[in-house]
């Protein structure tokens, strides 16, 4: 069997592609050019991360290709669609990159409660400015998660040392299924309006892309602050640009984008109570060093 390798992997998931006698084609760091000439009907299976964008044409020149793995969870990189219509079959890692999503959805909340971003560049800057960076406390806020599943499950777990009150919205979740005490289902209206902080976890789909619209943000608590670590779109960019600017709301940070890598002109870059990361909720050396196995192992099998 031929592999295609577009984006990177650890050697240790192709040791296990090695060693299993497939024949692999690596280019990690390809451009669009150099990967439409290595697709073809010679590829069987193809593995990717999120760089890697899988259209139908790409999908009709591997004649081929039996199946398309996803070292990862978010499968909107691929057309799903010309991939069921082709016979393909598409495998991701969903559960390995959970706890690193969590912990960084943690650490962004925590810079904007209490403006480290702003006392680290101000201190590189000469500025001492303790008082003028006055935080807030996590404990006895409300945390509105969108999607309780894995990831958002292990942020609420993680929050609860926090002391903070839980409001959870997904269309799939009953109140049967959590203690009250433990997390409190209401709807989206609800949560949006009530919530201190506003962490997404769910897909990017036709139901979620830009659920976080103008309109919903406004109905935010003007001191609300907004977290996205799951997908890009799911927020409207410039939206949330116009509502932080008009001070709708207090803050957000971002670590998915729309179209990744950002431009120097992207409308959030530059607003006061930003945070941006460029995309580093997966980016721990366990969840690399996992999902690259995990995927490996599969197409592998």
């Amino acid at each position: 069997m031929k592999v295609l390798i577009s984006d990177p992997i650890t050697d240790e998931g192709l040791s296990i592609l090695k060693n299993a006698g497939l024949d692999i084609i690596y280019l990690p760091e390809s451009s669009k050019p150099d990967l439409e000439d290595a697709v073809n009907e010679e590829v069987q299976a193809w593995i990717i991360r999120s760089g890697t964008k899988i259209n139908d044409g790409m999908i009709k020149s591997a004649k081929n290709l039996q199946v398309i793995g996803r070292a990862g969870v978010g499968v909107d990189n691929i057309d799903i669609s010309s991939a069921t219509r082709n016979g393909i079959v598409v495998m991701n890692t969903p559960d390995v990159n959970t706890i690193s999503a969590a912990e960084h959805t943690l650490g962004l909340m925590l810079t904007l409660s209490r403006n480290i971003h702003y006392g680290h560049s101000g201190l590189e800057k000469g500025e001492w400015n303790r008082h003028q960076l006055v935080g807030t406390e996590l404990q006895n806020k409300s945390l509105g998660i969108v999607g309780l599943g894995k990831i958002g499950r292990e942020v609420m777990d993680r929050c609860k040392a926090f002391n903070m009150n839980m409001l959870g919205y997904d269309p799939y979740i009953k109140q049967e299924m959590f203690r009250e005490d433990e997390i409190k289902i209401v709807d989206l209206e609800t949560l949006t309006s009530e919530a201190d902080y506003i962490t997404l976890h769910v897909p990017l789909n036709t139901q979620t892309r830009d659920l976080f619209n103008y309109n919903r943000l406004c109905s935010m608590k003007p001191s609300a602050r907004i977290i996205n670590v799951a997908r890009g779109g799911i927020i409207n960019e410039a939206d949330l640009a116009k509502a932080l600017k008009e001070g709708k709301i207090s803050g957000a940070a971002i670590d998915v984008f729309t179209k990744e890598p950002i431009e120097n002109d992207h409308p959030l870059v530059g607003i006061p109570g930003v945070v941006l990361s460029p995309h580093l909720g997966a980016s721990t050396k366990e969840a690399k060093e996992g999902v690259s196995r995990a995927i490996c192992e599969q197409v592998r099998d």
